[in-house]
């Protein structure tokens, strides 16, 4: 094959789009340019198609950014999840979904309040599924991703698209349509789910693949996805289980970064790379996951520095405590602030409200002392001063 058309077919906008790829460069090149996509850049995955093949994925064309890896590793003491992070994960994770939910009401649940409407009780599920992949003692299994779909989901749908009782997974066929009632994706036959599912399982407990473990994560997502072993809340658990996964794996910021924040923001391309993958299918009859893994790493990975907090001011923190000047509840408050408000910002009487077991004037020497060690800075907004971390 001319190394010039190939060169232009690897960096095409259109890239991942056999068809279009084909229609562009024709037949012949694009036979070419498949067979040495074949021979030299796939991948074979452990995971298997519906007819029985694997999958595959070119790793030269899904590098991970290393700052994700970074702050997928960064941790902060004495939190199971960042609440701020986990705020924006619910209500994302649920607006993927078209779920309309207030921004409000997720945090008041996240603070103990119970769920009053039925978009809460979905929101409360969300938060009850967080707290239980957040335990690392909950390991990934068949019976516990059970336990977790039912307390996350199950508890909260309509009877006549719950799972029948006992039932791991759904009893009939399913199928995802697009706006125009257009078939998409059909989900696999329902008497082919345990051993399906119980792949999937062995692929997330296989340590021995050597594949990226955060390239895996979304692997998993995606074959989840794919299978759609229940009748509704396939999207939700899928996300739920990518996170999971990664908490398994000790990677300790997972769930104080909002996935799904990010996912929301650019769902139309997340949905459209679940579209590819099954276009392509078509022209070259196998199954390759890297239309859905670039959408990762461009898409969601790539966020993760603009969202979390510098580790200069971590390291400015800790500099501090070794002086001796912070108090334990003022060290608590920090971690607090990190957790709950991220990067963004905050006043006095919401800390004091948030934090609850605190007076004002705790933290309002907090704020100021904090001030003065340069980790907050402040702004005024008329006769109103609200504070934020300071990452300068």
């Amino acid at each position: 094959m001319d190394s010039k058309i190939l060169t232009q077919m690897l960096t095409d906008k259109n890239m991942f789009s056999f068809s279009k790829l084909k229609y562009k460069y024709g037949k012949e090149n694009f036979d070419e340019y498949f067979s040495l996509l074949t021979d030299f850049f796939y991948r074979k995955i452990p995971l298997k198609d519906f007819s029985g093949n694997h999958f595959v994925y070119s790793p030269a064309q899904v590098q991970i950014v290393s700052q994700s890896l970074k702050q997928l590793m960064q941790a902060y003491s004495g939190k199971k999840y960042g609440v701020k992070a986990m705020e924006d994960e619910i209500v994302s994770t649920l607006s993927i979904e078209n779920i309309e939910t207030t921004r409000e009401s997720v945090r008041e649940i996240l603070t103990g309040r119970a769920p009053i409407s039925q978009n809460d009780e979905k929101a409360y599920g969300i938060k009850k599924g967080l707290d239980f992949i957040s335990d690392p003692a909950n390991k990934i299994t068949i019976e516990n991703l059970n336990q977790l779909y039912q307390i996350s989901i199950n508890d909260y749908l309509e009877a006549d698209i719950k799972l029948p009782p006992g039932a791991l997974y759904r009893n009939d066929s399913i199928y995802i349509v697009d706006s125009s009632g257009k078939i998409v994706h059909s989900g696999l036959d329902h008497e082919k789910l345990p051993g399906y599912m119980d792949s999937l399982i062995s692929f997330i407990n296989n340590d021995s693949d050597e594949i990226d473990q955060v390239l895996k994560s979304v692997m998993i997502h995606y074959y989840f996805a794919y299978l759609h072993p229940y009748f509704d809340g396939n999207g939700r658990t899928a996300r739920l289980l990518q996170l999971w996964y990664l908490v398994q794996k000790e990677y300790t910021s997972a769930l104080f970064i909002p996935f799904s924040l990010f996912v929301n923001q650019n769902k139309n391309d997340y949905y459209k790379s679940f579209k590819t993958i099954s276009e392509n299918y078509e022209p070259a009859k196998i199954w390759d996951m890297t239309p859905f893994l670039y959408f990762f790493t461009q898409k969601v990975f790539s966020q993760f520095e603009n969202y979390s907090v510098d580790d200069d001011v971590l390291e400015k923190f800790r500099t501090v405590l070794e002086t001796g000047k912070v108090t334990e509840k003022e060290k608590e408050l920090f971690y607090f602030v990190l957790s709950n408000y991220g990067l963004g910002e905050f006043s006095t009487k919401n800390l004091e409200k948030d934090f609850r077991n605190v007076a004002y004037a705790t933290v309002r020497t907090f704020v100021l002392k904090f001030e003065e060690f340069r980790l907050l800075r402040s702004q005024k907004y008329g006769a109103r001063v609200k504070y934020r971390i300071n990452e300068r």
